[in-house]
């Protein structure tokens, strides 16, 4: 007698591989789950819906609406979960999931107005003026290339957004430097440069007074400078990343070294920036010079192995065909990266607001984050390529010798400053255990001297947290850990802003208290216009 054969895995044409019996055993659990639901609508029962995008009243108000969003989760879960089955290596799976949730999100009865029973009610309790508004703001929309996530015209920088007192005390092709008038009789000796990143404009670190991440350092009695990156155009489509480490963040040292007449100085970068300040300092450090005191990293990547969900758009022949179109010269769109960012969070940034803003007629509501987050900025293609081949493709900073600037190989370990590096426990763009890898990247010789913190919520939010509002909490744990579960822990929870605990930490490398200036800049670099700039108020084209 044969020896039965164990049951196979099913491949299908694509080469997608599922276990026949894990595949059997969902088919069931759906079959059985939709009868239940068929059986419900037939005996007029309304099925429970847990989900916010079905939470109004509507959708409960006939069997037939309830059913249409109990079957669409159903069949969502299914095809989740068959994504998930999927026995096929993690990068393939990550882009298959985020492709069935990308369908499955745009395919919600809610985002439909045949579908969708709060739309049409509101219809006809507005007389059709919900309607007549969603369109308006439809095709408006339509004419600025994205969706409407704030009300626009509630904000305008430098006019009660980015409004923190100082100057531009330089400026060339690539940024313009803004130095802040002191708030306080005495400040630190050291100054502070503030280096954000390149992809937004700078004032999502200088909002409105209440949530200002500027306004709070000059509080604490520091001399703040920040860099303010030029919106790219034409004029510097060839520019390249050494460009913009050369010319922008090394420049940006330079000044702030000499109007505060300090051989070192405190700096911070936050995401892309803080990827462009660490390579800054390292060029510095290969040249043998060492201008910085301590350093603070906020959402930063330095190792690029687990780059969390935006691995889904960074291959070999992604990364060819950007090449290819802008690697010698052009821009990468603002519009585009905006659109892309959009994605990762679909429903909350992309669908909500087609339902809301087009569906229902209503308007958004002011917020300066998303005015923030609209307000995009192009980069050179050159510089761009670099950036994404160097890091998200082939994670070459860390890797000793792999990489150049300057004609000098680079190494971030030489980097030998004390360092605050924070991440957020729910940041989607640079995922916390990437963002506690730096602390066994710098400094190497004294890695007892960096200091890790983890806050709560994401990417911005979890950033933008003054202690003002006494909102969220934040982890610490000042002993060393081999890797980031470790260090999770054994950390300990404390309530409210980790600002404090950035600022005790800043406060210790920033030398004493003198006298506040009474003008900004020195002979050399002076005062050209009052801040925000005009560097800032470009918008992307």
């Amino acid at each position: 007698m044969n020896k039965p054969e164990s049951p196979q895995p099913f491949a299908n044409e694509a080469g997608m591989v599922i276990d026949p019996a894990l595949a059997a055993e969902l088919q069931s659990d759906y079959t059985q789950q939709f009868s239940s639901l068929w059986q419900q609508m037939l005996t007029a029962q309304v099925p429970p819906v847990a989900d916010k995008r079905f939470a109004h009243a509507a959708w409960q108000s006939s069997t037939l609406h309830a059913f249409n969003a109990a079957a669409y989760l159903l069949n969502a879960k299914f095809l989740t979960a068959m994504a998930d089955a999927m026995q096929i290596p993690p990068k393939a799976k990550q882009k298959i999931r985020f492709a069935v949730e990308q369908m499955v999100n745009a395919m919600s009865p809610a985002n439909f107005l045949f579908s969708n029973p709060e739309a049409q009610q509101k219809i006809v309790e507005t007389k059709g003026e919900s309607l007549s508004t969603g369109l308006k703001q439809l095709f408006a929309d339509i004419q600025k290339g994205r969706i409407s996530q704030s009300d626009e015209s509630a904000f305008e920088v430098g006019r009660n957004v980015a409004i923190t007192e100082g100057a531009v005390v330089f400026e060339n092709e690539f940024f313009q430097l803004l130095q802040y008038k002191p708030l306080t009789p005495t400040v630190h000796e050291r100054p502070l440069l503030l280096v954000p990143p390149c992809i937004n404009k700078y004032y999502i670190l200088d909002l409105q007074p209440h949530n200002s991440f500027v306004r709070y350092a000059v509080e604490q009695g520091h001399t703040v400078f920040m860099i303010s990156w030029r919106n790219a155009d034409a004029s510097i489509a060839d520019a390249t990343w050494d460009d913009y480490i050369e010319q922008g963040v090394i420049k940006a040292i330079a000044v702030a070294q000499a109007i505060s007449a300090q051989e070192k100085i405190n700096v911070l970068g936050f995401c892309v920036g803080g990827t462009m300040l660490t390579n800054a300092l390292a060029l510095l450090a290969a040249r043998g010079e060492k201008p910085v005191a301590s350093l603070s990293l906020l959402t930063t990547f330095l190792d690029f192995s687990d780059t969390g969900i935006l691995d889904v758009y960074i291959d070999e022949a992604k990364v060819k065909e950007t090449e290819q179109a802008i690697g010698q010269g052009g821009l990468m769109r603002g519009l585009d990266f905006n659109a892309a960012f959009a994605s990762l969070r679909s429903n909350e940034l992309i669908w909500n607001y087609v339902t809301s803003n087009y569906l229902k007629g209503e308007s958004p509501a002011p917020f300066d984050m998303l005015y923030w987050n609209a307000d995009s900025t192009n980069l050179p293609g050159p510089m761009y390529c670099w950036y994404v081949r160097n890091t998200y493709l082939e994670n070459n900073l860390t890797q000793l010798g792999k990489f150049m600037l300057g004609g000098k190989k680079i190494d971030l370990g030489k980097i030998d400053a004390p360092s605050f590096i924070y991440g957020s426990r729910d940041d989607h763009i640079v995922p916390w255990m990437s963002a506690y890898a730096s602390t066994a990247i710098l400094n190497r010789k004294k890695p007892q001297q960096n200091r890790f913190v983890l806050g709560a919520a994401g990417h911005i939010a979890g950033v933008i947290n003054p202690p003002g509002k006494n909102k969220r909490h934040y982890w610490v744990n000042d002993d060393a850990a081999t890797d980031a579960l470790s260090w999770l822990a054994g950390a300990t929870e404390i309530a409210g802003s980790w600002w404090p605990a950035w600022a005790d930490f800043l406060a210790l490398h920033a030398e004493k208290k003198i006298k506040a200036p009474r003008k900004l800049g020195n002979a050399q670099y002076q005062p050209a216009e009052p801040a925000p700039g005009s560097y800032v108020k470009v918008k992307a084209s």
